[in-house]
Parts: C-alpha cells; structure tokens; sequence
C-alpha cells in the first residue's frame, strides 16, 4: 500500500512539476537555514557544559555602586580561599587567577601568549582532560607550566613535551625557565579559559606570581580584580551563601570597598548565556525564531499551493470515493505526497548543510559541527521535525477534502469548509510577508547600528593607527628607559608619523580604577577614575584634543612625576565644570603621600565601547608608574604599498631591538571591530535571514500568481475579447496583494519598532529609529512583489484570447 502511495504521489507531483519545484526548492531553503542555526545554537548551549560538577560551581560576581571602581567579572582577591577556609561545609573548591601576557620561546621561536597565573586547583575542578601529566599535581611545582596540544605543537612540532622546557620573558624576574609538567587537550570554549575575548592556552602556578607582580598585591583585600570560582558543596545553593559572602565582606573588606560593593555568585552553567546582559541569550533567542519562522514561512508556500490546487483535485477525490476508495486512504495518499516532498528536501537540506557550513560557520564567526558528529538523538529530532512539516503542510488536503462528499467533488463545486481554506491561505500569505518585513527592517537597524559603531567620531584618530602587543616587559626605572630610547629610534623611520608606549589602548578593556580627591579635603568625597598609565606622545600620536593646558611635558619641559592629566568627565566630577579652573589644582590618591597637579585636561573620548558612557579618566605617566605593554604608531598616510614598506621597516627595526620579541602588530580599525563582535554577528545573520525570507515569499508569490493565472485562464481570455488592457489583467492579479501588503505592513511595524527599540537601549550611544527603514522596506518588498506579479500576469495577457478560451 504505502508503495502504491509513494508510486501515484511521485507521478502528481510529476504533473505538477513547476509547483513541486516552488515548494521544495523553498522548504530546502527553510530546513538548511533552520539546520545550521540549530548547530549555531547548539555550540552556544553546550558552552560550561562539559566543566566538572558545571552546576555547582560559580563565578563570583561584583556589583559596585559606582561602576568605575571596579569590574563584575572580578572582585576581591582572598574571598575565594577565605569562604573555603571559613565555611568548608558550604564551599568545596575555589579558583582565582592572575591573566597576564608575555613573550614564551623555544629556542628561534618567539609567540605572545596569554597566561593565566592561578590556584593548583584549575584541573581537578573543573575536569579539564589531559593529554599527558597528572591533573592533581602539574601545578604543584614551582617554575612549572601547563600547555594546551596546540601551543605544544606550535612550539615543539609535537604534542608529548612533558619535561621540556619554555623560556618565559616577566616583568619582576626577566627571562625564565620553566618546566612543562602538563599537557591539556584542546579546550572547547568556556568562561574559565575564554573569561576574557583572548582565550588562555597557557597555566602557571600562583607560586610563581612574583615573577609578574608582588605577591602581597596580589593577595590583599585591596586587589578588586581578580576573578573568584566556587564549588559549592553538593546539595548546597548560592542562596545559602549569601549571608557568609556578607560576613567576610564585613569583616575583612577595606573601607570604601564595604559601602560600595555587593557580591553575587553566578551560575557556570548559565553564565555564557546571560553575560553582558544578556546579549547571547538574546542572540540566540532572536536566530532560533528567525529560523522558525523562516521554515514555517517556506511551509506556508507549500500549504497555499496546495489549496490554491485543491480545485483541480476535487474531481479526482469525487472519482476515487465512487470507485470504493475510503477516507484513509485518501489521506494516506495526500500525507504521502507531503511526507515525499519534505523527504527530498530534506535530503537535499543535509547536503546543504554540509555545502554551506564553513561559509555560515565564517559568517557567525563560530565553528559549525559536521553531520558526521551528530548523535543519534540529533538525526532522530531531524527525523521527527521532518515528520511535522509533512504534517502541517500536507494536513489541509489530507483532512478537509478527503471530507467532501462525493456528489460535490465529482461536480468539482467547493464546498463550505474548502471556501474557508481561501480565508486560510489569504491569512497565511500576510503572515509570510509581516515576517519577512519584520526580519527586513530589522536587518536594517542593525546595519545602521553597526555602521554607527564605525562612523560616529570617537574623539580620536583611528585611521592609520597601528599597535604592537608583543613588547618585552621589564618594569623598572630602567626598562622605561630603555622603552623611551626604543621609541625615539623607532619615530625616525620614513612613514612613522609618531610612537607611544603605554600600558592600555582604545581597545574597550579596562586598566584598573582608583578614587581621586582634591588635596586638603576628605577622602571620602573622592571620584572613581580609570587610571592609564602612558607617556607624553599618547595625545599627539591618537589624536587626542587638549581643551586646556599640556599632555604631561610633550609641548616641552622637563618631566615631572607629580603631573597628571585628566579627561573632561574627570574634570567635572571633581567639581570643575571649566576646564580651565582644574588647570594647577592638586589632586591625590588614598593612601598617596604626594599631592598630583593637574596639568592638561582632555576633549572627552570614547575609550571603552559605546555600549557605556564616557568614564573619568586620569592619566598617569610611564615613569610614575613604571607599567606598560603597547607600542602605538601613527603611520603617515600613502599608498598600500607604502604602507607595507614602513611596516616592514618597522619589522626589520623590532627585530634588531628585540631579537627574543614576536612583531605582531593589528590597526585599531581591526581591534575595534572585536569590541562589536556580537551585533557583527547579529547582523550578518539578519541579512541572510532577510535574503531567504525574501527568496522564500517571492517564491510563494510567483507559485500562487501562476496558479490563480491556470484557474483564471478562460476568464482572462474573455475580458481581452471585451476589450480589456493588459494593465487592466495586471491590476486584476494586483489588487490582492495590495491589501495583503498593507495588513502585514500594519502588523509588523508596531511589532517592529518595540523590539528594535528596546535591542537599541542597550547602547549608551545609538541611531535615532525614524520611519526611513519602515518606508524603505514597504517600497522594496511592494517593487518585487509587484514585479513578479506583473510578469506573470503580462505572460497570460499576451496569449492569444482563442487558445485561453478553449482552456480548460
């Protein structure tokens, strides 16, 4: 029976070849897109997830009234060993790391690595598999480092190096032996090692931490900016560690931490998710219905197509009732066609899917698993979702007119039910096009948004700014220096325009807060400011406007340790409204035995993202603070090749300076981009969304034109004999997609300009939402769907009236 299904589906789709194609070519559209989404968000899901015990542990999180004092991904230094210490019964682990950068060489071969210095409790907690190493000893040792498989490819060309040795260049102790006690398999991705956009590959033990910092610094209840991990205890929540959190912070915070710090524990399993509030959640969210929506919109096709055909079938249903075929046997037959049509596509979707991967993984910027790696649950969910669009498309001709009796079908009449199926499909068509300019404008406003990141001035120069990361780091008054003679000698090469070396870059990261006071007055009217350390061509080398007096002694002079420099919201928040009465004032740090003189006062700019505001800024110099780890270069404008050329001369320079040190240089146009990552991601998925909806709705549009044109034939032919135009056959097709058009524009604006508007609010800076995307995507989507329209219908107003009479 079922092949006799399958043999008679496959011969009236045969028949029907042309709005076979439509409906399979859209469900293909529809399954792929849905597919690849599904894997999209499937690798978001699964991010903490293969962490051991990942329910119960937890990244402590700070909340600070004054958000400049510090950041909510770390928080005070001892309060992980100290609620384990104090409450063992409630905490079972804990994990805290110090993340640095620094130069790692193997005998020619020079990378900067980012490393995390941290607790020997990294591997047992959180189960990181091991390639070779003991997971409960390697890092026990003193001078002993752990190394993911492809950092030990990288430098030794193989994989078992336990024993080998790594020359690692620190700011305290210079250039360093140490030992490869571990080696860890590849990480997938997850908040321990990728807390931070560069992800950590290489592990050091806190008992080396002198070689980067002063231990005492790093372990005081001064330190706010260390991240925390907890085990809890098994059966044991974070709520009932809420009152211990408050004790400890009673008890051992510093005055003015107490009063302005509250302290969370954040869920691992979840924290991907919800982090920067929210945004991959949301993300995830919005690509999930656009993928369902999008594969309900190529469903939608198939379900008018079949109503807009069911009158050509009800003679034949009318035929098989009297020849004795029974109602199951027609709806078996209807599903089989529809359950044929969503096989192939499916099939054709697989294909697709594997085609199209590395492309849609580039475009999302993530890895895209392989058919191969799906399990069987996968396949089975495929199987069983390929089920239900069989269902649903082919469920109207399989249940409502397998129903009709057989008198009214054999005399090929429509019944009541089967009228109400012209209400359905006209109700159908409006959701189609409401969804597709729903995705349409919003692909719009992020674009616009996106683009704003990019176009709006940030108050500084960015073009032909380029950086260098990868600068040997000896922190002393005689490595800055050393620094200083470094940069004058660079300057001088053709094409240099300028040098800085400081310790942060506009690159959205933050370098520490401190709380700044007028000299002589109390402490605790203090301001919160990010500190930056840089040296007197950081201004002139970005750019940067002075509203009043100079950048520390770039103008002339000789240095001078007590200058500081601050930005206009410093200015202000210390109470000084005009810049020109901060110049000359004293300023001071708590606990800081000399009075600082405000010496300049900068034009606001934008230093961290636009998803926040402009901070207080004050700016210290090198020499002040003996911190740094940029080289910026500000490249004279010219050509590419000439471009190439000073780079390459700056390359050829680095390396005669810094034999052991990588050149590994980026263009701030290229680090800003990162800081956009998600709403980049957002919007190249909105444009391929909006491309397919597209595709999928003018699809349906030329199969539902083409069929009213066969049905309508004779009655075209009759109206061209009367004396009927061709616009007048044009406009007879028009006048339904008119009003289909203005009921979804009427839906889908509202529903809209809600949405867009709260995704908008996240952003401290933004574009105005005006009625520009809204007009501009009615205008398109009318243009198209008039233009298929029209050619349909001038095709069938062009033939000649006899032959459509003669129709049938």
């Amino acid at each position: 029976m079922l092949q006799n299904y399958l043999k008679i589906a496959f011969r009236n789709l045969l028949r029907r070849r042309f709005y076979a194609l439509v409906t399979l070519l859209g469900l293909t559209v529809g399954i792929t897109f849905l597919l690849l989404i599904s894997n999209y968000i499937q690798g978001e899901l699964a991010v903490n997830k293969t962490l051991r015990n990942s329910g119960q542990q937890y990244l402590v999180r700070s909340h600070w009234k004054e958000a400049t004092m510090g950041m909510d991904i770390t928080t005070l230094s001892p309060i992980g060993p100290t609620l384990k210490q104090l409450y063992p019964n409630l905490v079972a682990n804990y994990y805290r790391f110090y993340g640095i950068t620094a130069i790692i060489s193997k005998d020619e071969k020079h990378f900067r690595e980012s490393i995390q210095v941290g607790d020997s409790t990294l591997i047992p907690m959180f189960g990181f598999p091991m390639a070779y190493g003991d997971p409960k000893t390697s890092l026990l040792e003193p001078n002993s480092i752990v190394i993911t498989a492809a950092v030990a490819q990288k430098f030794f060309g193989k994989t078992d190096v336990l024993r080998q040795q790594l020359t690692v260049q620190t700011p305290a102790g210079g250039k360093q032996l140490f030992t490869v006690t571990g080696v860890l398999q590849d990480l997938p991705k997850n908040s321990v090692t990728d807390l931070v956009p560069t992800p950590n590959r290489v592990f050091m033990s806190m008992r080396d931490i002198n070689y980067f910092a002063p231990s005492t610094g790093i372990n005081t209840w001064q330190n706010q900016y260390i991240p925390n991990y907890l085990e809890l205890q098994p059966g044991v929540t974070a709520d009932q560690l809420t009152q211990p959190i408050a004790k400890v912070l009673a008890t051992y915070a510093p005055p003015g931490f107490k009063e302005n710090l509250e302290v969370s524990l954040s869920p691992l399993d979840t924290f991907y998710l919800k982090g920067n509030n929210g945004l991959i959640e949301k993300m995830v969210l919005t690509l999930t219905l656009i993928g369902v929506f999008i594969l309900l919109m190529a469903v939608v096709n198939f379900i008018n197509i079949t109503i807009g055909i069911s009158a050509t079938r009800l003679r034949e249903i009318g035929v098989r009732k009297a020849l004795g075929g029974l109602k199951k046997q027609l709806i078996g037959q209807f599903l089989a066609e529809a359950l044929l049509l969503t096989a192939v596509a499916t099939i054709l979707a697989l294909g697709c899917h594997e085609l199209f991967r590395s492309t849609f993984a580039d475009l999302l910027e993530r890895p895209i698993a392989s058919l191969i790696t799906w399990s069987p649950l996968a396949f089975a969910a495929l199987i069983a979702g390929a089920l239900l669009v069989a269902l649903l498309a082919g469920g109207y001709p399989a249940f409502v007119l397998s129903s009709m009796p057989s008198i009214e079908s054999l005399k090929g009449k429509l019944t009541a039910s089967v009228q109400k199926g012209i209400g359905l499909r006209r109700a159908l068509i409006v959701f189609q096009f409401t969804v597709a300019i729903f995705v349409f404008v919003g692909a719009m406003v992020i674009s616009r948004q996106v683009a704003y990141f990019f176009s709006k001035d940030l108050g500084y120069q960015k073009e032909q700014i380029m950086t260098v990361a990868s600068v040997p780091r000896e922190w002393s008054k005689d490595g800055v220096q050393r620094m200083e003679g470094v940069r004058n000698q660079l300057a001088r090469i053709p094409g240099v325009s300028n040098v800085s070396f400081s310790f942060i870059i506009p690159d959205g990261k933050s370098s520490g807060s401190g709380q700044v006071f007028h000299h002589g007055r109390d402490s605790t009217d203090a301001a919160t400011m990010e500190v930056l350390t840089t040296d007197e061509h950081f201004a002139q080398t970005y750019g940067l406007q002075l509203r009043e007096g100079q950048f520390f002694h770039a103008n002339g002079g000789a240095y001078d340790s007590t200058r500081v420099v601050l930005n206009e919201s410093a200015a202000k928040a210390l109470g000084w409204r005009d810049p020109a009465k901060a110049i000359g004032q004293l300023v001071r740090f708590p606990g800081g035995n000399v009075p600082l003189r405000v010496d300049g006062v900068l034009k606001d700019f934008h230093f961290g993202s636009l998803h926040q505001t402009i901070n207080p800024l004050i700016f210290i110099h090198v020499r002040a603070n003996l911190v740094y780890r940029y080289f910026s270069f500000k490249l004279a404008p010219g050509s590419a090749d000439h471009l190439q050329k000073t780079i390459a001369a700056i390359n050829k320079e680095w390396a005669r300076l810094f034999p052991d040190a990588p050149f590994e240089y980026s263009f701030m146009d290229d680090t800003l981009q990162k800081l956009y990552q998600t709403e980049k991601q957002l919007q190249k998925a909105s444009r391929l969304a909006t491309t397919l909806a597209l595709i999928i709705v003018l699809l349906g549009v030329l199969g539902l034109v083409s069929l009213n044109v066969t049905r309508r034939t004779k009655e075209i032919g009759i109206r061209k004999v009367l004396g009927s135009s061709t616009i007048g056959i044009v406009n007879l097709f028009m006048k339904e997609f008119v009003l289909i058009l203005i009921i979804a524009n009427v839906i889908a604006w509202p529903l809209a300009y809600y949405l867009l508007s709260d995704w908008l609010t996240h952003f401290a800076y933004r574009t105005d939402l005006s009625w520009t995307p809204f007009a501009l995507v009615a205008l398109i989507l009318a243009l198209l769907t008039g233009l298929v329209v029209s050619v349909q219908a001038i095709r069938a107003a062009g033939v000649n009236p006899v032959k459509s009479l003669r129709s049938e």
